[in-house]
């Protein structure tokens, strides 16, 4: 398999300003580093290259996005806005989505680079990409940003490709700790795609969103599925969700071409996630994926990057991926997948059962998938 890494180091170089975790920053709260900062990023490219794993991959240079490409997705008056602080001193473009001075170029970046991987891998050039970029853009709703999203990637790059290449049907899978708002938001009334976020409840973006009964409007309903698991769900939890709703799902839509939003953050020890996911876990999630997307549409498959806050721990809950994407073996330990092998096993509990079992119904799929 030939598989795609888009990169560009210049993305790294996007402010996301300060941050205080659920605090607000000001008065007796002391600010800090945002979470969403270079540093898990440039960690996983770091051990790619001391692997010797980027050497199988095709490194692509991405270009900006276009301003027709934004406004597939985003309001005139958001893009204005995010222009305009850019060019002043940055400013807050939504809850929790901060930019610096000069970010409007560098989130045109962050969409171009993910519109590299949908060309690169519908061209044929390769068999599937991974976008490593920030900002991330699963938050990001048509008219505002939030969560550290300024553009909404994944949906602008969706977008593109139902342009450029005439596909008629779409799927994203996120798993990302936090709900893809901004994803289902952009095309909550399009039955053209699929948009399946797992989650942890409650998490982010608070008020309800990303329930079960959250399924789309018009002729899209069905075509949304949310999955909030508990926190502290683990393995069980996550492989009864894809084994009985995100594959089925997939089975029965039957997309062109698949994404992932490639949140890393549901892994343990994550500061913004109580999930219990390991190094093993994102691997078996990468090759169902993976598998279905050879099954359904020639191995066509996009994984975009989104959250993950540890820098520790991230690269090794990565390197499982791109070892399922390249059929390569990085040839070192996974010292947290050996962290975790100590740990007692995942068990499916009933509370995470009723859940999966909930979106499951509400999204009209039988048992037997």
């Amino acid at each position: 398999m030939t598989t795609a890494l888009v990169w560009h180091e210049k993305l790294m170089w996007f402010d996301a300003g300060t941050f205080a975790g659920p605090m607000p920053v000001g008065g007796w709260v002391q600010p800090g580093e945002a979470s969403e900062n270079p540093e898990t990023k440039r960690r996983i490219k770091n051990l790619l290259d001391a692997t010797g794993m980027t050497a199988h991959m095709k490194l692509i240079t991405p270009t900006p996005a276009s301003e027709e490409d934004i406004l597939r997705v985003h309001t005139p008056a958001y893009l204005a806005k995010v222009k305009a602080l850019s060019s002043a001193y940055g400013g807050q473009l939504g809850v929790s989505a901060f930019m610096g001075p000069g970010g409007y170029e560098l989130a045109l970046l962050s969409v171009g680079a993910t519109i590299a991987g949908v060309d690169a891998v519908l061209s044929g050039a390769v068999d599937n990409a991974y976008v490593l970029s920030r900002p991330p853009g699963h938050h990001a709703e048509p008219d505002g940003g939030m969560g550290f999203c300024v553009f909404a990637n994944i949906a602008i790059a969706a977008r593109h490709a139902f342009a450029r290449h005439k596909l008629a049907r779409i799927a994203v899978v996120d798993w990302d700790v936090h709900h893809g708002n901004g994803t289902q938001a952009c095309f909550y009334d399009d039955p053209s795609v699929l948009a399946i976020s797992l989650h942890e409840d409650g998490n982010f973006p608070r008020g309800g969103s990303g329930a079960v009964e959250q399924t789309g409007s018009g002729a899209g309903r069905g075509a949304t599925i949310n999955i909030p698991l508990p926190p502290g769900s683990g393995t069980a939890a996550y492989r009864a969700a894809f084994e009985r709703v995100v594959l089925p799902a997939l089975d029965r839509f039957r997309p062109d071409l698949m994404f992932v939003a490639c949140g890393l953050d549901a892994g343990n020890n994550d500061p913004l996630g109580r999930m219990m996911l390991g190094p093993e876990d994102f691997r078996w999630m990468t090759i169902a994926v993976r598998d279905a997307a050879k099954r359904l549409c020639d191995g066509r498959i996009v994984f975009a990057h989104e959250g993950g806050y540890s820098p520790p721990t991230a690269p090794f809950l990565a390197l499982p991926i791109f070892e399922e994407l390249t059929g390569q073996t990085a040839g070192i330990e996974n010292v947290m997948a050996a962290r975790m092998a100590g740990l007692p096993p995942s068990a499916l509990f009933a509370h995470q059962e009723a859940v999966v079992e909930a979106a499951r119904k509400a999204t009209g799929l039988d048992s037997a998938g």
